[in-house]
């Protein structure tokens, strides 16, 4: 049952709705992007920049392709409308995206996508099509999470040749920003962690991601009830049953936590049970590899790097520790935390237990207490020219060193005034030579 069709805005005089925005407005859904076919791209982005405030630039002064962002964060792109619209709607991806709309309300289906919409079905205008843009194959993933959409047998099994002809290099790829947005959109989506399946069903997921389903196979016992590739995807899940509006390198994180087991697999001689050790060490490097392929901003890599260095941490046992624990890790909190706790809870092997993850839940209350009470680092009580001249040291790493230790006793009351800071320095320099 579709909802209420929401207000759309002022039609240019002449121009077409298409595609994206006629879709969720037969679904009921305010649209955020709205493609327009105009007769005067140029003039109808002014126009409408002149009615209702925002900023207007062209993508392509050439081909007549504009832009429009509005106050209220929408986009409008205006393109020159076709000499025969029913035949360039037919040259769109899905019957779903090949519809317009005129302003007086008439609907232009030339591929029956109306009745695809009201069945839910994800069906492609032509193989052809797809094939045109393989990007499209992503698309087709994408719109089975967010949207809901089933695939006919028929567009699934192409999406899979698809799939197939790029991993054999008879159909180039994307370029990886554009297969990173739509990475990005879908792992936005509530139900990501069902779209990274998706992504496997269709061949796709070899394509983009195939650090991780190295995991694929690979067991672990325990606390584990799934392999790796599983638990990963499952750690995604519980990360945004908890916290749904996790930001994406918080994501990626959960996604990739264990992503370096597979490189690291060993077994115990003795026990017979198999290793992971070092895994987090791995995995941080293969998660700056993978999203840098990905051309993700440099530091939403770093960031997801570094929590998925870090997840192995271990949780402290009383008040003391968990202030030490949140005093070292301050700049990956809270979101650690929650990596940790999608990874405790992604896990209901043999070893699991209410019991225990009860106890890991009390050992997280004390460090979010920790960082309640303080919740950013004490000013520092002495800078590095205080430490050199007290040590008689040059500039460099040993500098570096006695301020990050000083900074952490500074955290746990150890000490509290700038005559105590000094006394302590020299203590703790006493006790801890340069290598």
């Amino acid at each position: 049952m579709f909802r209420r069709r929401p207000t759309l805005p002022p039609f240019v005089p002449g121009a077409l709705l298409v595609g994206g925005a006629v879709r969720d407005w037969l679904r009921g859904v305010a649209p955020h992007d709205f493609d327009w076919a105009a007769p005067d791209p140029a003039a109808a982005a002014r126009g409408l920049v002149a009615q209702r405030g925002g900023h207007v630039f062209a993508l392509d002064e050439a081909r007549g392709y504009w832009r429009v962002r509005l106050p209220d964060g929408t986009e409008h792109d205006f393109v020159p409308q076709p000499a025969d619209v029913q035949e360039d709607l037919l040259r769109r991806d899905f019957t779903v995206n090949a519809m317009g709309l005129t302003a007086a309300r008439d609907l232009l289906d030339p591929a029956g996508g109306r009745a695809d919409l009201r069945a839910g079905r994800l069906r492609m205008v032509s193989e052809e099509n797809l094939r045109a843009d393989p990007l499209r194959a992503w698309r087709a993933a994408r719109f089975m999470v967010t949207l809901g959409f089933k695939p006919d047998p028929e567009t699934e099994a192409a999406v899979r040749r698809i799939a197939a002809d790029l991993a054999a290099g008879t159909l180039p790829m994307p370029a990886a920003e554009r297969v990173r947005d739509e990475m990005q959109t879908l792992l936005a989506a509530p139900e990501a962690a069902r779209g990274l399946l998706a992504l496997e069903n269709l061949g796709l997921l070899a394509l983009t991601l195939p650090e991780l389903r190295e995991g694929q196979g690979v067991t672990q016992g325990g606390f584990h009830h799934l392999d790796v590739f599983g638990h990963g995807v499952e750690a995604l899940h519980q990360l945004l049953a908890r916290t749904p509006d996790a930001p994406l390198p918080l994501r990626w994180a959960a996604l990739l936590h264990d992503v370096g087991k597979p490189r690291t697999l060993d077994r115990n001689p003795e026990t017979g049970r198999r290793t992971f050790y070092g895994h987090d060490k791995v995995g941080a490097a293969l998660t700056t590899q993978i999203l840098t392929r990905l051309r993700l901003p440099g530091d939403e890599v770093k960031y997801a790097a570094r929590l998925v260095g870090a997840h192995m941490a271990q949780l402290p046992a009383d008040d003391q520790a968990a202030r030490r624990f949140a005093h070292r890790r301050r700049d990956l909190l809270p979101d650690l935390l929650r990596v940790m706790l999608a990874d405790r809870e992604a896990a209901r092997g043999k070893d699991s237990s209410p019991a225990g993850r009860y106890a890991y839940m009390l050992a997280m209350n004390r460090v979010l207490e920790a960082l309640e009470a303080q919740p950013a680092a004490p000013a520092p009580l002495l800078s590095g020219e205080d430490v050199m001249g007290l040590l008689s040291l040059p500039p460099g790493p040993r500098v570096g060193e006695v301020l990050r230790a000083l900074a952490e006793a500074r955290a746990m009351g150890e000490v509290q005034t700038p005559e105590a800071a000094r006394a302590w320095v020299r203590d703790w320099a006493a006790a801890h030579p340069a290598a």
